[in-house]
This record gives structure tokens, sequence and C-alpha cells, in this order.
């Protein structure tokens, strides 16, 4: 007799509803003997009497439905016989003799649609006693539910439509999944508690069902907050692909915000990368540029329809302003899904890319639009750089957010107590979930997205134990040196803290494999164009930073002057109040937005020089969304302050100027590979530094701010790339001008001034090959201006 299931997805709750089967033969064979083995699962119960029943749960052949065996001991049946009663049923199926006999055995029969869905009954006698399990309750067993796998974490969707789930939960007693439909709604359409002696391997929770049709999202839930009235379904920490936040049910408790966000059924579309391959460019060769997707081209002067602007797409669109600056590698602040209130420095997920970045708004048309941008990049040989965020995420916090590993096992992910000053859930890094976590995280971008670097921002806390303490040999930052797949990426560290801004630096363990967000080169720079700092400093940081680099060399330190924390470049000339004193800025005479022409041209030399010292040092030059363009937050040094870029800036004379100079700098470095993209240190024999007209330098006088630093080049079959000749280059942060002596050259040859800041556009900067380059003999004395950097090439010239 078929029964009136109900079609997928059932009612709210109904998963556990025992439905009507069909009646079976009068006398059943062993134990589902004829059943498929692959599509079987058997389960044995302990009694109330103290008896068992075993049950098998089978797919039957073709896929036709599911057959579910009962047994029971042939000693445990009652006189006038047993009765199986399914539930909600009141039509009972009596056991009969089984063929091998000892036993009583009855068959029920399934529909293939229904599944997934549980199948209850209990046992009666002729009298009408009911014989329960042992707890008291009805006999219960999964129906289109396997036993699962526990790998590989999250959601394995097969061509057939089934489905695997896996979630890591030491601390859970109990797992939920819960399915929803492709309506939505608030509760879910079907929730399957997992047994913890069926569906858990280790600390991994894992669940198989042979069907998901007609359900659209899943998420999972744990119990662990339940006694605080939350017990929401949670996000799976390994979905590839996820929905929008869901305001939720607040009404249990008030004090905490009710959002939730599921994981998509979905697998995301197949890609075709066609010919694409990482450009694989060595670190010392690269000239990066710091971008936020929105901010990039979020502003309507960046001339993109409505649904690009501020997307991946927007960014591909604009790959020809990167190749004019001369940048072949971009690096995106982090595009994981984050918080938006709190910014995207606190995420909340580590495996697909934020959806309002796609000009969909949603997960898979961003992880479509994402790929596309990636790809267009490489096709121009721009490598792909990511800011990402692994010591703390948007969860916890004042507002108690729960949204996805708090709620699942915040005690193995997380820092028990947190780091003191701190009220973000710190993650404990080192864990062996958590670090499995990371990597895995970081795989999945590198494999599926072709992504060829991360900036691990918050570095410092990369090295931190579960107590908060600092680990001389962090077993996540080896791991990720030595990956097979990430070994092949740029990996750097990012002192930088978005919980309390700070940003210092400190021994980091590298194993000649991490680089690094270079601080002091920011500082020491900022310093001596300011006038407060020793030229010992500035020297320093021209060659590469050997006190912090000395064991892998100067490719390994990325230099920057201005980033998307603290003060643009803009605004490190033009504000200097006190509560800035921790910037090193300097207003060239008058605090915020100026008329005065003096003060205007004193800017305007710092910016050229603040991008000169930038790149004509040892390093990795990192430039900073705006810099380019005279980009302000009015002083402001928030990083919630930042704004859109301002596209019709680019066609004022100023941003013409400083991005025509930037593209100079930059063709410069590539001409001068034994000079600026090296591995090694330069050879003290290549290097000669002087004071002014060839003196020795004040070394520890602080009130020297003038020097000049004169370069041999390599010309050897190790830089077969090199056409330049010798640099001599002059740096003058006085008030005053002072004179150069530029040293003697070999007969026939020259001194050609390339750049001199102080000059007016366009003739402050020139190429070697100009005909009207200004040249200066050896032994000439030069006077370099106030507040101005000068740079002189050695060229033969012809008779």
């Amino acid at each position: 007799m078929a029964s009136a299931l109900p079609a997928p997805p059932a009612p709210p709750r109904a998963s556990w509803r025992g439905l009507a089967p069909r009646r079976p033969p009068a006398r059943c064979g062993a134990l589902l003997a004829s059943a498929a083995a692959a599509r079987s699962c058997r389960y044995r119960f302990r009694t109330d009497d103290d008896c068992v029943v075993d049950v098998a749960v089978a797919g039957k052949e073709g896929g036709a439905g599911y057959a579910v065996a009962v047994e029971v001991p042939a000693a445990h049946g009652r006189e006038g016989g047993l009765v199986l009663r399914p539930a909600d049923s009141g039509e009972g199926v009596p056991l009969a003799p089984a063929a091998s006999g000892g036993a009583l055995a009855a068959e029920l029969s399934y529909d293939a649609a229904r599944a997934p869905f549980h199948a209850s009954f209990v046992l009666a006698d002729a009298a009408g006693a009911e014989i329960r399990t042992h707890r008291g309750t009805s006999f219960r067993v999964p129906v289109g539910v396997g036993r699962g796998r526990p790998a590989p974490l999250g959601v394995s969707l097969s061509d057939d439509g089934a489905a695997n789930f896996a979630v890591y939960s030491k601390s859970a007693k109990g797992i939920f999944l819960c399915l929803f439909a492709d309506g939505g709604g608030d509760e879910p359409a079907l929730e399957i508690e997992l047994d913890p002696y069926v569906h858990r391997t280790g600390d991994v929770w894992h669940v198989s069902l042979e069907s998901v049709e007609g359900y659209a999202s899943y998420g999972f839930r744990s119990g662990l907050f339940a006694m605080f009235g939350i017990d929401r379904p949670l996000l799976d920490p390994y979905a590839k692909v996820i929905g929008d936040f869901v305001p939720g049910d607040s009404s249990v408790n008030e004090d905490v915000p009710s959002v939730r966000c599921l994981a998509s059924l979905k697998n995301a579309p197949r890609y075709s990368w066609g010919w694409d391959k990482h450009p694989c460019l060595p670190l010392e060769k690269l000239v990066v540029y710091r971008a936020n997707v929105a901010l990039f081209t979020k502003d309507k002067s960046s001339g993109l329809p409505d649904n690009a602007a501020g997307t991946f797409s927007g960014l591909a669109a604009k790959v020809e302003h990167f190749r004019h600056l001369g940048v072949n590698a971009v690096l995106l602040e982090p595009v994981f899904p984050f918080h938006q209130a709190k910014g995207p420095y606190f995420p909340y997920h580590f495996f697909s890319p934020m959806s309002l970045y796609s000009s969909e708004r949603s997960s898979v048309s961003a992880i479509k639009s994402m790929k596309d941008m990636v790809k267009a990049m490489h096709r121009n040989e721009i490598e792909v750089l990511l800011e990402v965020v692994f010591t703390h995420t948007a969860e916890g916090g004042a507002e108690c957010q729960m949204i996805s590993i708090r709620g699942i096992d915040g005690p193995s992910y997380y820092i028990a107590d947190g780091v003191a000053g701190c009220n973000a859930c710190v993650l404990n890094c080192n864990h062996p979930v958590t670090q499995k976590l990371i990597l895995d995280s970081l795989r999945h971008w590198v494999l599926d997205f072709h992504v060829d670097g991360f900036c691990f921002i918050n570095a410092p806390f990369l090295v931190r134990g579960p107590s908060g303490e600092g680990l001389s040999r962090p077993p996540l930052l080896e791991a990720i040196a030595f990956d097979p797949v990430l070994s092949k990426t740029k990996i750097i560290a990012d002192p930088w803290s978005p919980l309390d801004m700070s940003n210092v630096q400190f021994p980091f363990p590298h194993w000649k494999r991490w680089a690094e967000i270079n601080t002091r080169f920011s500082m020491d720079v900022r310093k001596f164009l300011k006038g407060e700092a020793l030229i010992s400093d500035l020297a320093t940081r021209l060659c590469g930073s050997g006190d912090m680099f000395s064991s892998r060399g100067p490719a390994f330190s990325c230099n920057y002057v201005s980033r998307n924390s603290g003060l643009t470049l803009v605004d490190l000339v033009s504000f200097n109040s006190d509560e800035l004193g921790s910037e090193f800025s300097w207003n060239c005479g008058e605090e915020g937005p100026s008329q005065n022409d003096a003060v205007l041209q004193t800017r305007l030399r710092q910016i050229r020089n603040f991008l000169f010292i930038l790149f004509v040092s040892l390093g990795i030059p990192v430039l900073n969304m705006g810099d380019e363009c005279g980009h302000s937050a009015a002083g402001s040094t928030s990083y919630k302050d930042r704004g859109p870029l301002n596209w019709k800036a680019l066609k004022t004379n100023f941003v013409k100027e400083v991005s025509g100079f930037i593209s100079f700098l930059s063709a410069l470095r590539s001409r001068h590979v034994d000079i600026f993209q090296r591995r090694e240190f330069l050879k003290l024999e290549n290097i000669h530094w002087y004071g002014s007209d060839l003196s020795e330098p004040r070394w520890e006088d602080p009130t020297s701010n003038f020097l000049c630093m004169h370069i041999n080049a390599e010309l050897d079959g190790e830089m077969p790339d090199s056409t330049g000749g010798d640099l001599y280059i002059c740096f003058n942060a006085n008030g005053e001008s002072l004179g150069a002596t530029l040293p003697a050259l070999a007969e026939g040859s020259m001194w050609l001034r390339l750049v001199d800041t102080s000059l007016t556009f366009p003739g402050f900067f020139s190429s070697e090959s100009d005909p009207k380059v200004h040249q200066v003999l050896g032994f000439s004395s030069y006077q370099v201006k106030a507040h101005s950097c000068v740079l002189f090439e050695s060229r033969r010239v012809l008779s």
C-alpha cells in the first residue's frame, strides 16, 4: 500500500517525523540480503526489555527506492506475535519468521523521492504493549542518509546528486545538519541529527545524503550556546559558495544580535582558465600597488557601468593604469567575506570572495568575476597578491557575533581568554585544527583562483601560542614556508594590526622564505625628509635594510612610504598636528589645504622625494592606492575615512606629473637590474658615501641632512638585462642648497642628470636617451636645492 509522503522539502522540523511505508510481502528473506551493499547501513538497538533489534537500510537496485528491514531474535517473540508499527501510521506490519530461521523479520519499502528522512517505528505485541529502545524512545533510522566520510571537510557534491558533509568540532556533544528550502525561510526544512556513534570519526562529524534535491543551503547547529538562547544554524567554515547575511529571530535573547549566513548547496560553475599561467616574477623584480577592490573604481569618475564599479571586473578594466605606472603586482586588501561595519580586516569566512565585489552581488558571481580579474592580470604579466587576515575574525567582540566557527568549536579555533586589550575573537593560529584551516584556505586560493601570493596582516599574532605566548618556531609559519603548493608563491608578513592599529617591526622567523612589510623604512624616510633622522638610518634603508634582512637579502624587504592606515602621501606633506606625532609628517609650513605658492612647491618636492627614495632603495617598492593622484583623507589616519579614488584627478597636470614620474622610476629600476633588482646586497667596494663636495658624511650628526651615494655598476654575465652605468645620487633634506661635487669619470664619459626634484615639470626627470638631457663633467660642482634629490648616471659620450 503506497503512502502519502510529503514531497521535499518537508515542513519545518519534519525530518524526525516517521513516514508511512508501503506494506511489504508477508515474509522477508535474510536481512536485506538482496539489497545493494554499496547503499546499505546497519544498526543495532538495545530494547527496554534487554533484548536487541537489528535494522538495515538499503537502496534498491536502479534507485527504485529504499528498503528498511527489521529483525528480532525468535526467542524474543511474544504470544500472539509482534507487530512493527511505523510512526504516524495506525496500521502495523506483523513480523514473520525469516527464511534463514532463528529470527522474526519485517521489511518496509519507501519511495526514493522522499529521501532523505528518518523512518521511526515501535514494536508492539498482540496486547498492544509497546517495545521501545532502552532510552524509552522509538526506533529511528535515517533513510537516504549514510554514515559519510570525515574528509574532505565541508560539503562535497557528486555528479549523481549525492552530498557528503563534514565539520570539525571537538567541543560539541551533538551536531545537527540543517537544510533550507529553495524558497528560504527562517526555519530549516529538514534537520538531521548526527549520531556520535555513527557520524563521528575522531573529532570530525560527517554524514552523507543520497540527494539534496529541493534544498538550496545548509548550516550546522551545535547546541554549544543553547543555554544562552543561541542555537541557530552556523556557516560551514569550509563552504566554497555562501549566501548573504540574513537577519534572524532575536526574540529569545535580545542582547545578542541574531544574524545568519548559510552555505550554498551549489557547486561553483566550472571555469576555463585556458592558457593562463602564473607570471612567477622574482621577488626582486616586483613593483607592487596596494588597492581596495571597492574603492578603486567605486566613484562614478571611473567611467564604469554601475554593475562594474567597485568590483573585480572594475579592477580588471583598469589594467592599463597599472601598466602605465610600471606596476607588475597588485596587492588587494582582504577580499574574504567580511563584517561590513567593521571593514575588510574583520573576516568571517576564508574560502570565498566577498559577494559585493561582483556585478550580481552573489557568491557564484564573485567567484567567476575574481577569476576573470586574475586571468586578465596574468595576461598582462601582473601578479595578484592578497592581503589575508587569519589572526582574528568578525565574531565575538562587544556585539557577541556568532556566525561560524565560534559556535561550532570556539575552544579549538580561538585563544580561550583572547589577548589583553583586544575585543575581537583571536584565532589560535598554531593549534593543529586552525593551522589546517589556514593551510587549506591558502591552497584553495592558489589552486582554484590562481593567486600568486599572500600578505599576512597582523603577523605578530601568527607567532603566538594558545596562551598568547611567543613561539620561537611557530608551526604554522614553518608549514607555510615549506608547503609544496605555497612554496611557489610570495609570502609576506605585515606587522600592522587592525585590532589596536599598532605597526611595530619585530624579529620574524622566516626560513629564508618570508618577506616582510618594512615599517622601519617608512619611518626612517619620513624622519629624514622632515630633517629629524641620522643619515646613517637613511643609508641603511637605501641599501636594503641589512639590519633586518642580512640573512635573506634586500629582495625580502617590502618598502613603502604610505599605506591604507595612517596618512596618505599627500597628507604626509600637508598635516603635522600634535595628534599626528607618530606619523612623522611635515606640513611644509602651513597646516592643511593651502594657497601659498611656496608651501605648495615644497609639498610637491616632498612628494617627489618620497617616491624617488622609495624606488631607488633596494627592496620591493609598494605604492598605496592614490599615491599617484593626490588622494587625501583630510589628515585622518583612520582606515574608515578613506574614500573612493577620484579618476578625474588623473587628468590634472599634477597627477600626470606624478604618475609619469612613477613610470619613469619603474623603468629606471628595470634598466638598472644590477643595482635595484638584486637578490643579494650590493658589494661594499661598489658603494661610496659622501657629504657635500666629496667630504666624509657626518654619520652621527643629528643636524646633518645631506648625503651622496656613488654606486658602481656591476656589469657582468649574471646581470644580462642591465644597461646602465654608475649612479650618483644626492639627498638634501636641509632648508638651504648645498654643493655636491661629482666624482671623476673615465675619459670620454659624462654624468647625465636624470632627476632633480627641485625643477619644474616636465624637466625634473629625463630619460638617458633624451638629446636635451643635462650633462655634467666629473669633478664638477652641482647645487642640490633645498628639500630635493638628484640622480646622475654615467654614460660614455661619443666624440
